[in-house]
Parts: structure tokens; sequence; C-alpha cells
């Protein structure tokens, strides 16, 4: 089902976990845009901005792009649906195709800063893994 590296995906969620501000996102930052009043979208767009002022001064910023960007196409496009799954667009392998379709059928240049843009996306590429049957644990990129 995944082709990609497992071990690859898993060293992402660990560097991602060590500057994720998940905490400083209020709780309706995570609902739909369209939930949000206009000063919550403002004060939502501002704590965005700060994240990534901040996750692209940091070195372990720069090595995750270098990773994302190193990986060929399908390798990409798989990351971008397991975040797909792992934020509840796709679930569960039955829908798995359909996630990677679309994830390539949107594909461009900047897929890296797609991905490392999102201050959750450790917690959706660990749960997109869990909706494929597939878990970090026991990975040599676990046990960083």
């Amino acid at each position: 089902m995944l082709d990609m590296d497992l071990e690859t995906v898993c060293w992402l969620i660990v560097k991602m976990r060590e500057f994720e501000v998940e905490d400083a996102l209020p709780v309706n930052a995570r609902d739909d845009d369209e939930n949000l009043s206009p000063d919550q979208l403002s004060e939502q767009e501002e704590i965005l901005d700060k994240y990534l002022e901040r996750v692209r001064e940091d070195p372990l910023y720069e090595d995750a792009k270098r990773v994302i960007d190193e990986l060929n196409e399908d390798a990409q496009v798989e990351l971008v649906a397991l975040v797909w799954m792992g934020r509840g667009d796709y679930s569960g392998p039955q829908e798995w195709p359909e996630a990677v379709r679309e994830a390539r059928g949107r594909r461009n240049a900047y897929t890296a800063d797609y991905l490392l843009g999102n201050p959750l996306v450790a917690d959706y590429l660990e749960e997109g893994l869990s909706q494929l049957g597939l878990s970090c644990e026991g990975t040599d990129a676990w046990s960083v």
C-alpha cells in the first residue's frame, strides 16, 4: 500500500515534532475555515505566520525540506496523501488509492513548503500511517 520508505516518514514525524506548536494553536484553528469568525481567522493567520517564521529559521526545517525535495515524485505524492488521510479528507485503506490519485493530480514544485507549512503535519502523517495500519513504533527513526 505505502510504497515509500516508512523510515523516511517516521524521520519527518520525529523532526517536525521537535518544533511543533500544536499547543499554541487555538482549538478552533483545527476546524474548517468556514466555521471560524473573522476574528478567529485573523488570530489563526497570525499564529500560523509566527509558526512559519520560526520554522524557516530552524536548521531542522532545512533538513526536512531537503529530505522532502530529494524524494521522488511518487514518494512526495504519498506524503501529501498521508497528510490528507490524517486530517480526515480520506479514511482507511480503501480510500488510499483515491487520496494518492488526488495528490498526484494536484502535485507541484512546492510539496516541501506545503507540508512543512502545516503546524500539524507530524500529527497528520502519524494518523495517516495509522489509517493504513502502519506505525513508527519499532523503527530506528522513532527511537531518536
